[in-house]
């Protein structure tokens, strides 16, 4: 039977939650060299590259990541054995870990994980965003409980994940209230020339918005493009442009924003997924946000 050394396991844990060996060695009460000795018989043992170190900066590998979380989960629980024992209220929420792909509109996400967050003494959440290739890579090592894509796993890579289609949504154009009001009459025709700010090029949604583009013969006139969504929207409510947003989150923009609603597009639709490793949704918390997804955001 193959054992592991639960102390070399602590000080990698300790490491990660510390921030670093030094801070690390501080709080374990030992010498730096003696912990990452420790760091590397841990690493020689699992076969594996656990940190790496970019700079002066340490990071967790993909396999670390995973490492990390079944250590967190060790330890937790150890600490839950010491409070059963000594006779102390024992309170374990069920940890849910999302990653969510970087291109999704912020209010979407949370949209999209609000009912995690329903009962806090039953779900603990955890959030962790990136690009789609990384976060599916994650999940199919077990790293992550479900990813919130916009698009399904990327079929180059080779691994086993399934694809939960959420819904999907059109999109609205807004604009602040004078602009709003002046390019409603016409919309769409009225958006040709117009100042508008749109997601950058490698989107699938902005592919789908120039296609569509091009089919109404509209040319707007892009003053700046954005990978993140969430700057998009500061932007658009503060700089005087159009910009598009998926409707299912209309209301929230409009609540969130100085922005008034200039048209919407239902040709150009935005489709949203769950990406899990198993067929078959098992966990809680990804059981709660696709049942509240289908029924209350894109019902």
């Amino acid at each position: 039977m193959e054992w592991l050394n639960y102390h070399h396991l602590l000080y990698f844990w300790t490491v990660v939650r510390e921030g670093g060996v030094s801070k690390a060695a501080a709080t374990l009460r030992l010498a730096q060299p003696t912990v990452s000795a420790q760091l590397r018989q841990l690493e020689h043992t699992l076969g594996e590259r656990l940190l790496e170190r970019r700079g002066r900066t340490l990071h967790l590998t993909d396999v670390g990541r995973t490492v990390y979380r079944y250590a967190d989960e060790i330890f937790t629980i150890g600490g839950e054995l010491l409070d059963a024992v000594r006779g102390r209220p024992l309170v374990r929420p069920q940890i849910l870990t999302v990653g969510v792909a970087d291109a999704l509109p912020k209010l979407m996400v949370y949209r999209l994980l609000q009912p995690a967050l329903a009962d806090p003494d039953r779900l603990h959440l955890v959030v962790r965003e990136g690009k789609p290739d990384a976060l599916v890579a994650e999940l199919a090592a077990h790293g992550l409980d479900a990813v919130l894509s916009d698009v399904p796993s990327p079929p180059h890579l080779r691994v086993k994940v399934f694809n939960h289609l959420l819904g999907e949504s059109g999109l609205t154009f807004f604009a602040p209230a004078p602009l709003a009001a002046r390019l409603r009459r016409r919309f769409p025709r009225s958006l040709d020339g117009v100042a508008m700010l749109l997601p950058t090029v490698n989107t699938a949604i902005r592919r789908a918005l120039d296609h569509w583009f091009d089919a109404q013969g509209i040319r707007p006139r892009v003053i700046a493009e954005f990978e993140d969504t969430a700057l998009l929207n500061v932007f658009g409510q503060e700089g005087g442009a159009v910009f598009p947003a998926p409707t299912a989150i209309e209301r929230d923009v409009i609540s969130r924003a100085r922005v008034r609603v200039v048209g919407r597009n239902d040709r150009v639709r935005e489709r949203y997924y769950v990406l899990s490793a198993e067929r078959r949704l098992k966990h809680e918390g990804v059981l709660a946000l696709t049942a509240a997804a289908r029924e209350g955001v894109f019902g």
